[in-house]
């Protein structure tokens, strides 16, 4: 019998249809993978190269625990770059992925029963590392019909003693949404330390994300290579931190996992050096997704009041076909054959939605539009 803590972690549902889909490839069967959030690009050449050139140069040891100093400084010449704020150093953890950091984060700002505010919906793994860590999600509903917005006067109302952070996502999984300039300012006004998860940066394709460092040096910023760099297995992230925190989050690092890999660490130094117009390339290709696909969403019928701007999501609103969309996502696996994750995934909030990732080829995105079109036809 497993202890209460991990009986109390709810299943990531996503990676139950993915494991599904998995199940019907093997008997044969062809799925049209618009599920998970992973890009379907190879890493770019700079990138392995430079992994190949640490592993062939010996450097498979353990590195300085915050991380190399060459890809902290690579770091922040990025967010000076691309944001104009200056960081330093010594306020970034370099860690294997980007759920490492969010680990490290609430480890750092939570005692037992201290809140966190959160969208609803949300990424599916929030609830779950604040309730580990002892913490208590406190929701704020966002709408469709607002673009999924969060609302700084919504989340005062839930602002009491005992609230220790306001955790935001800018472009967001799972709406593709972006937060507004003005938005983001004013929630840095509120008296909670923010936690700004900004692993889809770099994924825009209309107006400019923000970070939340040009509005407050009381924030934590999550963020990694996975997304932008077509990264995702060589799991590497970072953290940056107010200075004061970093010590007790390096203690923590030191102690569950003591550094990233080294090569790996080299590999993202190339990236945020050299892999410019790969990404910008991606970014051109995904953004052609972008539009074929909400096209095809609405001409479904499927709701979708403001388009969504980043990520690789399309967050459509199913609740006149159903309100189970855990019900409806297996359904269309099974019977169109595609890969769609359920709303319910997300929260309360995100019920009767079912989200479509683009991160896929548009050969393959059109077969999976095709066949869901077949399948709701035969639906009415």
């Amino acid at each position: 019998m497993s202890t209460k803590r991990l009986e109390a972690i709810t299943s990531f549902i996503v990676m139950d249809v993915l494991e599904k889909a998995h199940e019907m490839e093997r008997q044969g069967i062809d799925v049209i993978h618009l599920e998970v959030g992973e890009p379907d690009f190879d890493t770019p050449d700079c990138v392995k190269e430079a992994a190949c050139r640490a592993l062939a140069a010996g450097e498979t040891h353990y590195t300085h625990s915050l991380g190399l100093i060459e890809l902290r400084e690579a770091i922040c010449q990025y967010y000076f770059d691309t944001y104009t704020v200056n960081i330093d150093p010594d306020q970034i953890v370099v860690s294997s992925g980007t759920s490492p950091a969010i680990f490290m984060t609430f480890a750092a700002l939570l005692e037992r029963g201290e809140e966190v505010i959160i969208s609803d919906p949300h990424y599916a793994c929030y609830p779950n590392f604040i309730r580990f860590l002892d913490g208590v999600p406190v929701t704020v509903p966002i709408y469709e019909a607002d673009g999924f917005q969060f609302h700084p006067e919504a989340i005062a109302e839930k602002i009491t003693d005992q609230t220790r952070a306001i955790f935001i996502n800018s472009p967001s999984n799972p709406t593709g949404n972006l937060l507004s300039a003005d938005r983001m300012a004013a929630i840095a006004e509120l008296p909670p330390h923010i936690v700004s998860d900004e692993i889809y940066h770099g994924l825009v394709y209309e107006g400019k994300e923000h970070s939340i460092l040009e509005f407050t040096d009381r924030a934590f910023v999550l963020n990694g290579f996975s997304k932008l760099f077509a990264m995702t297995g060589l799991r590497l992230g970072y953290l940056i931190a107010p200075k004061s925190f970093i010590r007790p989050i390096q203690k923590l690092n030191q102690n569950f996992f003591i550094s990233a890999n080294a090569m790996v660490q080299r590999a993202g130094v190339a990236a945020l050096t050299s892999a410019g117009e790969d990404t910008r390339r991606m970014r051109r290709i995904y953004n052609q997704r972008r539009r074929y696909m909400i096209d095809r969403v609405k001409a479904m019928g499927l709701g979708i009041t403001v388009e969504p701007t980043g990520a690789f999501y399309v967050f459509a609103n199913a609740r006149h076909i159903s309100m189970d969309s855990y019900a409806l996502a297996f359904d269309i696996l099974e019977k169109a054959r595609v890969g769609v994750t359920p709303g319910i995934d997300f929260g309360q909030g995100g019920e009767g939605y079912l989200r479509f990732s683009y991160a896929n080829s548009m050969e393959n995105i059109a077969t999976g539009m095709d066949r869901l079109e077949a399948y709701l036809k035969a639906r009415a």
